[in-house]
């Protein structure tokens, strides 16, 4: 009797393994992006209401590293966040993920401020979040 249900089994346990990690993969949103140079030492990403709610926020990087020093995530409801990411992101990379604290909430904008020193490129910040 197991003989005859062995193949299904099997088909069933191989396709439960081939489609979780794609169920539980993280779907990034792109909110928004902004060119940094050594002209400020400060940006704003505007996002507003139209993206919905997140969890989780993400920032990549290309056409030049970026040595960040913080965030500060300003919300749909008034509240600010200030998040502290001293970090050199280099050209094709990105951050962690960085955690929102509290329920998910609208993003309204991102205050990036980084370090003017090494800007001699106007590199590409990219923000996205996960729900």
């Amino acid at each position: 009797m197991l003989k005859k249900y062995a193949p299904w089994i099997l088909g069933v346990s191989l396709a439960f393994f081939l489609v979780s990690p794609i169920a539980h993969a993280k779907h990034w949103i792109l909110l928004g992006t902004a060119h940094v140079d050594k002209s400020e030492d400060h940006k704003t990403i505007h996002v507003g209401d139209r993206a919905g709610e997140f969890r989780k926020i993400q920032l990549r990087v290309n056409g030049g590293a970026i040595d960040l020093q913080r965030l500060v995530v300003h919300f749909g409801n008034g509240t600010e966040e200030e998040l502290a990411v001293a970090d050199r992101v280099r050209s094709g990379g990105k951050t962690p993920e960085l955690d929102l604290p509290g329920e998910r909430r609208t993003i309204e904008s991102v205050e990036l401020w980084y370090s003017k020193e090494y800007a001699d490129t106007r590199p590409e910040v990219s923000l996205y979040g996960t729900r």
